[in-house]
């Protein structure tokens, strides 16, 4: 991967726009930057989260706070801790989060 035409710059996540998006249990808070094809979030899950889809778009994620819980389709399932992080390419392995605790996120994709 390459990244290109993006200037130095500096974001001060607690100025960012919080978007709400519901999962089938809980919400999820985003907030997003987009820099040329890379997006760029910090997500908190509420306590007893479940997302409402299988996401196949490809991510690198990182467990800053709480505990997230990564199902794949085809069954496996792994924990993340603060400190952990994933990675997984577009269409390659769908997946979906869900927490007991709650979870805050560092996410590029």
């Amino acid at each position: 991967m390459e990244i290109s035409d993006i200037l130095f710059g500096i974001t001060d996540w607690a100025k960012v726009e919080t978007t709400e998006h519901k999962g089938e249990t809980g919400l999820a808070r985003w907030r997003s930057r987009q820099f040329g094809a890379i997006r760029v979030r910090v997500v908190e899950y509420s306590p007893g989260y479940l997302a409402d889809h299988w996401c196949s778009k490809g991510h690198i994620l990182m467990c800053l706070e709480g505990e997230l819980h990564t199902e794949l389709k085809d069954g496996r399932t792994f924990t993340l801790k603060s400190g952990m992080s994933y990675q997984v390419a577009d269409n390659a392995e769908q997946h979906r989060s869900s927490t007991l605790v709650g979870a805050k996120l560092f996410v590029v994709d």
